[in-house]
């Protein structure tokens, strides 16, 4: 979905589950939220079930009772109130670098949307200003660490509920830090005074691990299909074959994704001059292309295969309303599990690995094309004059360096766990911790394939006078008019390389392909 699109989308919380184009409107694109018509219905119902519990003298969690080994504490009815302020303000401990603005909108429109569904107690006048908060531009700030993926991003979401009580420091729609009571002030809304239940109704759920999974599955799709855009193009400087990628071949081993990167090669490579020049067997002596060309749809592919699974998991995540204790659709308030991260935590692991093994052979493509004896005529590391000129050299290395992060991040998250709460929660999930190097690991990505993609176009043009493919020449040509110098002597060459970033980033490179070839898988 384009952009414009989602701006212009309004979301509608309270009636299913939200789509990813949902979240990435509300999180990238700053769309408005409401209520679905008969969401507050819902609200009002399970509300009145826990104001019944409200004076009860059985112990009842959440409501009557302390928090995690704490539970045991029964507290008096003149207290609850300030158990739920004190429940907030405690668990606001966050630490570190401030979490991205988009991450936070993300969070905040997931728990809003679990709170619409009328299953975790909370006020209507509590949710409506949560729902304010999110379509003033407010954004709580939140912290890179505190949370386990356990009993919820505890940390995370507190900060926000901290803020619906008018209290903490928040980012208004400009993006100016200030308290929140002055952000309120401004924008016309009144902090909410917590009552029984509500603290934890805020703070207990998986959505600051989910938000982050919903946009990396969102890059990554993308990322996907500019790793088959530059793949055609290493493909064709290195006066490889497209043969290896005919249908029939991959129909031996139909696997899905595989078969999707292997179309869209075909595509991307179809009337390509520079393909045309070797395709006598005569001519050309070479048997077999290396395995970074001809295994590219067999890696890619598999790399697609993970990421449709993790959209499954997050689809799922997103039809849940996540809370302890939950008001149930027949009017009971059970404890439960359902706040732990596993699942999600889980497949952001397995997305870290396969984004490392994807810019892994990304940048051994890169690399022949810059070694003189395995890029078929080219210059040593396509330097207008080698010796004086080192090329690309060194984009190589900063390729390598990234790389090499990446496989440090796709060490898995989730196969720690460190007990806490006086070993009440004894284990955890690390859902967070995966989703934040997650984060880092699509960035890289998006790096890695922006060298690759400055290092195929120049040696597609230095294959000239023969023609690249039409797609393929419709990529260089984008690179070229968004400023990205022809070939020629050495340059400052970190601006080409954002640049390039900046393409794949936004989408462009796809569009300048798909310009040609019409939409790729």
């Amino acid at each position: 979905m384009t952009t414009t699109a989602l701006t212009a989308r309004t979301v509608t919380v309270g009636v299913g589950a939200l789509s990813f184009d949902d979240v990435v409107a509300v999180a990238r694109h700053d769309s408005h939220v409401e209520l679905a018509a008969d969401a507050l219905t819902e609200v009002r119902r399970s509300r009145s079930v826990v104001e019944a519990l409200a004076d009860d003298d059985q112990p009842h969690y959440g409501v009557s009772t302390g928090f995690g080994a704490l539970a045991t504490r029964h507290i008096p009815v003149e207290l609850r109130a300030q158990l739920q302020r004190s429940l907030v303000r405690s668990h606001a401990a966050g630490s570190g670098p401030e979490v991205e603005r988009e991450v936070v909108r993300a969070l905040m429109l997931l728990r809003i949307s679990t709170l619409a569904t009328g299953r975790t107690g909370i006020r209507e006048e509590t949710l409506l200003t949560y729902l304010a908060t999110l379509n003033a531009g407010i954004t709580p700030v939140v912290h890179e660490y505190g949370s386990l993926g356990c009993s919820g991003d505890l940390a995370p979401l507190s900060h926000c509920a901290l803020a619906l009580m008018g209290e903490g420091v928040v980012r208004d729609a400009s993006g100016e830090r200030m308290p929140t009571a002055q952000a309120y002030a401004a924008a016309g809304i009144t902090p909410v005074e917590l009552r029984e239940k509500e603290g934890l109704a805020l703070i207990n759920g998986t959505d600051g691990m989910l938000g982050q999974l919903v946009l990396a599955i969102t890059d990554l799709r993308r990322l996907l299909t500019v790793a088959d855009i530059t793949a055609a193009m290493s493909v064709e400087g290195q006066l490889g074959t497209d043969d290896v990628f005919q249908a029939d071949l991959h129909d031996l081993r139909p696997q899905p994704g595989q078969a999707l990167s292997a179309k869209n090669l075909r595509s991307l490579m179809r009337d390509s001059g520079i393909r045309e020049s070797h395709r006598d067997p005569q001519a050309c002596t070479r048997v077999q292309d290396a395995y970074s060309l001809r295994c590219s749809p067999q890696v890619a592919g598999a790399v697609r295969d993970t990421v449709e699974y993790a959209a499954r998991v997050a689809g799922y995540e997103l039809a849940s309303a996540v809370d302890n204790p939950v008001v149930t659709l027949d009017g009971r308030v059970e404890s439960n599990g359902n706040f732990h991260g596993a699942p999600v935590a889980y497949v952001l692991d397995f997305l870290a690995i396969v984004a490392a093994d994807l810019a892994s052979i990304s940048e051994r493509r890169t690399d022949r094309f810059l070694d003189a004896s395995r890029n078929h005529g080219l210059n040593a590391f396509l330097a207008d004059d080698p010796g004086v000129d080192s090329g690309h050299m060194i984009a190589q290395y900063t390729q390598a360096a990234i790389v090499s992060e990446l496989k440090r991040l796709a060490a898995p998250a989730s196969v720690d766990s460190i007990p806490s709460s006086a070993m009440q929660e004894d284990h955890v999930s690390m859902g967070w911790s995966a989703a934040r190097k997650l984060r880092r690991s699509v960035d890289g990505l998006t790096r890695v394939l922006a060298v690759e993609l400055l290092t195929a176009a120049r040696a597609l043009e230095l294959r000239a006078p023969l023609e690249p493919a039409p797609a393929t020449a419709a990529v260089v040509r984008a690179l070229r008019e968004a400023g990205a110098p022809a070939p020629g002597p050495d340059r400052f060459l970190a601006p080409e390389i954002e640049t390039a970033v900046q393409l794949v980033a936004s989408g462009a490179v796809v569009a300048a392909a798909e310009s040609v070839t019409g939409p790729l898988s």
